[in-house]
């Protein structure tokens, strides 16, 4: 099956749910309503082939609204061709049908989406906190996090202050010296 095969079949069989298309660089991306997205995506496994979920993720558009996206990446290791699905969440809506029960791999991915966005999975099977501990009431990539952190009282666990950012996340000064001396986020006051 061609990827031009692919991309008919699905325009032909979910018009009415598909809002737009893109194509760039030789890859295809539909945006689907969300509340087609679960009929769309069994579709993309069980009658085009793509068996292969490389990776779902979620983007904050933090102000705008719909807020959120939750992207598919979609392989077929038989034809051998790409395809991305993608479905704008609302803020005042963070629930999306899960896909864990069509590709096994979805569950680690759905989980962490619901652990760093606060994204939650209908039907999931085991949806709870991946990366971060039970009970931890933010949700680190969302836009609005602050990039010091926050304060936490559990010292055991995380800093108790926001951790030291010297001059800015990931800024490093070009030099010979190794790592420890040159990281800012590895030099602590003593």
């Amino acid at each position: 099956m061609q990827i031009l095969e692919i991309i008919a079949n699905l325009e032909g069989k979910f018009n009415d749910v598909i809002l737009s298309k893109k194509e760039f660089r030789g890859e295809t991306t539909f945006v689907v309503k969300l509340d087609g997205l679960r009929t769309v995506m069994e579709h993309c496994k069980n009658a085009l082939g793509f068996d292969y979920l490389i990776d779902a993720s979620s983007v904050d558009n933090f102000g705008d609204e719909p807020r959120f996206e939750v992207v598919y990446e979609l392989y077929s290791l038989d034809h051998h061709n790409h395809l991305r699905i993608t479905a704008a969440v609302s803020e005042d809506h963070l629930s999306v049908p899960t896909v864990s029960d069509l590709w096994a791999t979805a569950n680690w991915h759905e989980r962490e989406i619901f652990d760093m966005m606060g994204i939650r999975f209908d039907g999931h099977p085991d949806l709870r906190r991946i990366l971060m501990w039970d009970g931890y009431p933010y949700f680190p990539l969302r836009k609005d996090f602050p990039l010091e952190g926050k304060d936490s009282d559990v010292h055991e666990v995380a800093f108790s202050a926001a951790a030291p950012l010297a001059g800015g996340p990931f800024v490093t000064t070009p030099t010979t010296a190794p790592t420890h001396q040159r990281e800012p986020r590895a030099l602590r006051p003593d």
